[in-house]
Parts: C-alpha cells; structure tokens; sequence
C-alpha cells in the first residue's frame, strides 16, 4: 500500500486477510423506515460484529500488517471506546501488548471491555486529544507502534470492506447512510463505492455536539472544537491538524453531510429497540435518525444505513426508554 494514498484493491486486499477475523455482518429492510422515506431502507448491522463495532475491521487490518519487530515492541492507542476495544481484541488473538489511552470523558463501562480484553490502560486527559498526546509519548519512549482509530490506510481500507459487502448484498444499492467522527468508517466505503459507481450517493451523520469533521469540512481545513458530552460518546473527538488521509478523503467523495440533536438520537436508539429488538449506541444510531427526522436529503431507490456499533450502557439505554416514554405519555 503507498504510504500517500488508499485505493479499491487495497479494500480487495483487506477483505481477504481479514475473512478469519471479522464476521460479514447482515444487512436487514427496515420496514418502517421505508415507508416513512419512501424508499428501500436496510440496515447493516455492524452492531453484531466482533466487539461490537465495526471497528475491528480496521485495527485488525493494522495489526496484520505489523513486521515481527513491531510486533515485539508492542501497540499503542487512543480511543473513545470502540478502537481501543478493537485493538485490544486483535492484539490479544494475534499475541501482541497493547496499551490503550483514554480520556477521562470515556464512559465506565467502555474502559471495563477494554480491561476484560487483557490490554494495558492509560486514562489521561480530559477529552481524545489529550489522550493522543499521551500516546504519542509513550509511542516515542517506548518504540511502540501507533495504531491510528482513522487516519491510516490500513484502517480505512478495513473499514472499507462494508462497502464490499454491501455491493455484494445490494447491488442495486443508491445511497449509504454512515456516521462521521475522524472519518475512517466513510472514507474506506465511499472509496469502494464510488469505484463501483460514482452516482453512488454517500451521506455522512454526525452529532450536533462537536462535530468536527463537519465543522472541519466548512472551514476547508481540520480544526480544532472543544469535546461535549452526547448519547453519540464514540463518535466524540477531533480528527487531528495534521490530518493527513480522511480529511481530504472525505472531502473529496462524500456528497452530504447532516448532522442530528441528542433528540433524534435518543429516539433513533428507541427505534432501533422497539423495530428490530436491538441494542444500538448513540453513535451506531445517527443514521437512523438522520433518515426517521428528515434530515438527510436526495434518498434514492435503495438505501443502506451502517449501524456502525451496539456497545451501549445498559443504563443510558434504560434511561432514553424511559424519557421517551415520559414525553409520550404527557
């Protein structure tokens, strides 16, 4: 793979290599958000992948790729939850140390995976930033080998591998529907898509709160945006100023980008209950909502939303039940 660039046969490549650790997720029609869009709606649930996000797709194509020197220094990362966890999985299967930095905004229950895991924890900083300084240094001092959450090509070339299969299950496919935080997820799926069929339309969904990548898109550079708490927490965190893949990426293939409130979350995440009996992170949920409050536009025939992860706190989902269930009874 060039050092400068992803292309569709590093995605190829990827799919292959990753067959014995990842799961090819399902992709479901979501009866009620069909009609209520006028489309074919489905959903591909990443949600049931290893770790429980499709983040594994990405740090396990990382980590395939070490050299054995690499391996024996060992990996370092930063999280919001997800990576770390995905890290963590895969460096354990393939018998690699692993130390995995969060902020102290990271949830209990998203650090308490990552413990079960096996890896070394770093909880530093208050927000993903400070996080990443903190691994940058023990990256430096220690000669480990940084495992990016996004900005690498062998992260979104993995990512990359749901838009195979979703070509595979939807040839007919018009529209994804993907959620945005550093952009690796979008990236590696709008190159497989757009390499297929450029009238592909992709859309990106973010959280009101923070969100960077839009903001960053706006401004035509990456910036800088203070963290803010959401039900979306792993979509929380900045893309980096020295973006050096996904920004322009991004930039470059998607078509739109929307952005939803804790509202359309909150009730993306009942939906996902109550329509399909699953559980769905905030993050894993924004295209949902996107698509259930009319927030993303110019839908085609057929349209695939990425529930990219379900790793949600038992009772955060407890309480939007039953807030939701309040505003309706009143």
């Amino acid at each position: 793979m060039s050092s400068h660039n992803v292309t569709p046969r590093d995605i190829w490549v990827a799919r292959r290599e990753l067959e014995p650790l990842i799961r090819k997720t399902p992709l479901v029609v979501s009866p009620s958000l069909s009609e209520r869009v006028g489309a074919s709606v489905y959903l591909k649930l990443e949600n049931l992948q290893e770790t429980g996000s499709f983040k594994i797709r990405g740090a396990a194509n990382r980590l395939l790729h070490l050299t054995d020197e690499e391996k024996a220094r060992g990996v370092v990362t930063f999280s919001t939850g997800n990576h770390g966890r995905a890290v963590a999985h895969v460096a354990r299967e393939l018998g690699v140390r692993a130390v995995v930095c969060l902020s102290k905004r990271v949830p209990a229950y998203r650090i308490e995976a990552i413990r079960r895991l096996g890896a070394e924890l770093a909880v530093v900083g208050e927000c993903q930033d400070e996080a990443e300084e903190y691994a940058n240094r023990l990256r430096e001092q220690q000669g480990m080998t940084m495992i990016n959450p996004f900005d690498d090509p062998f992260v979104i070339a993995g990512q990359g591998t749901i838009g195979l299969e979703l070509l595979a299950d939807l040839p007919e496919i018009g529209t994804v529907v993907v959620p945005v935080s550093g952009g690796g997820l979008i990236a590696g799926i709008a190159l497989i898509l757009k390499a297929a069929d450029p009238s592909i339309r992709v859309i990106g969904v973010s959280m009101e709160r923070a969100p960077v990548m839009f903001h960053s898109l706006r401004a035509g550079r990456p910036i800088h945006i203070e963290e803010e708490e959401t039900l979306a927490d792993a979509l929380a965190g900045g893309i980096g100023l020295d973006n050096q893949y996904t920004f322009g990426l991004v930039q470059r293939l998607v078509d739109e980008m929307t952005i939803v409130s804790e509202a359309d979350i909150a009730g993306a995440i009942a939906f996902a209950l109550e329509e399909h009996g699953m559980i769905v992170e905030g993050a894993g949920a924004v295209g949902i909502g996107a698509l259930r409050f009319g927030k993303a536009q110019h839908l085609a025939k057929n349209v695939a939303i990425v529930v990219s992860g379900g790793n949600l706190d038992p009772g955060t989902l407890l309480r939007v039940v039953r807030e939701l269930d309040g505003e309706t009874r009143e």
